[in-house]
């Protein structure tokens, strides 16, 4: 007889890691057949961008009501019924997508089933991880995050020329399939924890009153304003840059997709490796090395199209690797300034400003897209919209330098195995 998963242990958290690889492929599953779905349905940059934006508005208020529904009933109950959900919503948008409009409601829906099964990961971590190793595992929690989004590019990238965007979305929707049983398995014998509150204490006053979590949070928003943005129309991008030296629209899209998998694959060991340096060197030093690479990337990155595919290549994985480093360190660093039975407030609030945030950028970049000339356009659409992306990175970076400075935030500031 198998032995159950010990809540905690290393092959719990790979359980709850592959529960993520599983359930998040469908995240990236719109922007990875962008270029294909934007002939086929003749859809603007702009269209394009009001149904990421959608995606991203549902995700964050499903973010901050399952959050806030975790600290009253536990994260193990709406961490499970969001990851079955999901399987649900994923399968129902592989078969019935056919336009703008039912990719719009239908991607919409996803998103307000999937938020259940983030930021109650992160509570579930945090609540069977001492902190000296927390860093490392938040590392392998969004790493899966990275690695379900690589496989998803890649099963795309093989699956549009074969069969178009119908082919690809239904190859995507096998994903949850894996998410729920990993899942389920994980979570068995692991306890559901409810922490009182204080009945005289708003949950939202608690989490306005913590000097470091408004400033985490204020990072955490400006850091996934650029990497949502990022990540939406990166492949896109790639795309362009096949074009541009010749390559047809379906070959360039699915090569596009390819190398956004790569750039996803550099981002999960971006994770894994940001995640266990803070638990040695402490969160906000990492937080600042990693936030102003992104930055200076974002300035550069658009810039490339029509250069060689090599040079976009190389800008393209350092930029993931930075883009993506720090999230799991925003992560760790909410669960360590906020009390436990105010968690889920933090974490949802967060999320709910955050992916706001990351609603918005993509359709700011869209738009910036065609006021600039189109997608066709070279370096001169796509350079401004990528340095759009820069300016919000910037802002990550002196939110991080004013936390860094922040005497009750000093904990984030040493590592903790050096600590003890």
């Amino acid at each position: 007889m198998r032995r159950p998963l010990v809540p905690g242990s290393d092959g719990w958290l790979l359980a709850i890691c592959l529960s993520r690889v599983g359930t998040y492929m469908i995240y990236i599953g719109y922007a990875a057949a962008l270029p294909v779905l934007q002939r086929d349905w003749a859809m603007s940059a702009t269209a394009a961008g009001t149904i990421s934006a959608s995606f991203q508005l549902a995700y964050a208020l499903s973010l901050t009501g399952c959050s806030e529904l975790a600290d009253r009933i536990g994260a193990r109950r709406v961490f499970l019924a969001s990851t079955l959900a999901s399987f649900a919503g994923t399968t129902a948008f592989a078969l019935l997508v056919r336009g703008y409009w039912s990719c719009l409601l239908l991607y919409t829906l996803v998103a307000l089933l999937l938020g259940g099964s983030y930021t109650t990961g992160i509570i579930l971590i945090a609540e069977n991880t001492p902190v000296a190793r927390r860093g490392r595992a938040m590392g392998f929690f969004l790493a899966g995050h990275s690695l379900g989004l690589a496989v998803a590019l890649v099963v795309t990238g093989l699956a549009l020329p074969l069969g178009g965007y119908r082919l690809a979305f239904a190859a995507i929707a096998l994903g949850p399939t894996v998410g729920a049983v990993a899942a389920s398995a994980a979570l068995r014998h692991t306890p559901n924890r409810v922490t009182p509150r204080d009945a005289e204490r708003g949950a939202l006053r608690a989490v306005l009153g913590n000097r470091p979590a408004v400033l985490t949070i204020a990072s955490y928003t400006f850091h996934a304003y650029e990497l949502l943005g990022m990540w939406v129309w990166t492949p896109a991008f790639l795309a362009a840059c096949f074009m541009a030296v010749g390559s047809p629209l379906r070959r360039a899209a699915g090569l596009g997709a390819y190398l956004a998998a790569s750039f996803h694959v550099t981002g999960m060991v971006a994770s894994l490796v940001a995640g266990t340096l803070s638990d040695r060197w402490g969160r906000t030093p990492v937080m600042f090395s990693m936030a102003g690479l992104s930055a200076a990337c974002s300035f550069a990155f658009g810039w490339l199209v029509g250069a060689p595919i090599g040079v976009v290549m190389g800008l393209g994985l350092l930029y993931a690797f930075a883009a993506l480093g720090d999230s799991p360190l925003y992560s760790a660093a909410i669960t360590e300034v906020v009390e436990p039975a105010y968690r889920g407030a933090a974490l949802g609030l967060r999320s709910f400003v955050g992916y706001g945030a990351g609603a918005i950028a993509p359709l700011v970049f869209g738009a910036i897209i065609d006021r600039r000339g189109g997608v066709d356009a070279g370096p001169r659409a796509w350079g401004w919209a990528f340095a759009s992306l820069g300016v919000s990175g910037l802002l990550a970076v002196a939110s991080v330098m004013m936390l860094h400075r922040l005497a009750e935030a000093r904990a984030l500031t040493r590592g903790f195995r050096a600590a003890r």
